[in-house]
Formats: structure tokens, C-alpha cells, sequence
């Protein structure tokens, strides 16, 4: 269950092949990969900063993992997530889940993506065309994790 949190960027295809190495019985991968968008709530995001507090986060993001193997038979889970400074299209989070069937992979990732969304420490500092703001966190992603 590798958790990393980390200012470098990440290969997808490199992190996947290291994933499933040697496991045969991996009938199923699914994963996800989220970016930072150029454009959000209307307004042209030109950076974004990414915080979080050490330890704590890692920490957080073991407790999820550690609740979708509860759930889900999964043979592994690999969350990457960045932070510090971003740009648009830059990579931002990776999870990626391995289990023998897909029904398994496909909703233990979701499920830890809804909760990484509403239960990690993380904030983002969006820099706009009218300065700086603090990216508030959505209705829509508590409600996401409130259906698990």
C-alpha cells in the first residue's frame, strides 16, 4: 500500500508496471489521474500552490487505503499526490488500484479518490487574474463521499 506524498511529478505508466510486477492473480487495474485545470468557477487559473501538513497527510491518505482493503478485496493500492507549486495540465494525484476483478478496482478507486477529496489534508491556493484565493472545498465532493 506505497503512499507518497511528494513536490516531483510521476509517470503513470512507470507507477502502474511497478504496481502490478510479479503479481499474476492482478485481474484488474484501475486508476486515476487528476490535473490541474486551467479554468475554474469561471475564472483562468494561471498557478496553483498545493499545502499540506507532513506526516498527518500520510497518515490520512494510510486510513483510506487502509478502509477501501476493508471493503474491497484488493491486492494493492498506490496513492501519489503532489504539492507545492503547479500549473495547468500539470499531474496532481494518482490512485491506483489492483484487484482480481474490475468491479472491485473500479469502486475501491473511486471511493478513495471521494475520500481523499473530503478527508486529506490538503489546501489549494489558486492564482487568478484578480490574485490570489483559497480553493474552498465543494458540496458536491462531500456529497461523493457521503454515498460510501
Amino acid at each position: 500500500m506505497p503512499i507518497r506524498v511528494q513536490r516531483e511529478d510521476f509517470d503513470v505508466g512507470a507507477e502502474i508496471a511497478a504496481l502490478r510486477a510479479g503479481n499474476r492473480r492482478i485481474g484488474a487495474i484501475a486508476s486515476f489521474v487528476g490535473t490541474v485545470r486551467e479554468l475554474n468557477e469561471g475564472q483562468g487559473v494561471a498557478a496553483m500552490t498545493l499545502e499540506h501538513y507532513p506526516g498527518m497527510t500520510e497518515r490520512a491518505l494510510e486510513a483510506i487505503c487502509a478502509q477501501a482493503r476493508e471493503r474491497w478485496d484488493l491486492y494493492d493500492v498506490l496513492v501519489i499526490h503532489r504539492y507545492g507549486p503547479l500549473e495547468p495540465g500539470d499531474q496532481i494525484v494518482l490512485v491506483v488500484v489492483a484487484s482480481a476483478h474490475r468491479g472491485e478496482a473500479f469502486a475501491a478507486c473511486e471511493f478513495v479518490m471521494d475520500y481523499l477529496k473530503t478527508q486529506a489534508p490538503f489546501w489549494k491556493k489558486e492564482r487568478t487574474g484578480q490574485g490570489e484565493r483559497w480553493v474552498e472545498a465543494r458540496a458536491s465532493d462531500d456529497e461523493a463521499a457521503s454515498r460510501w
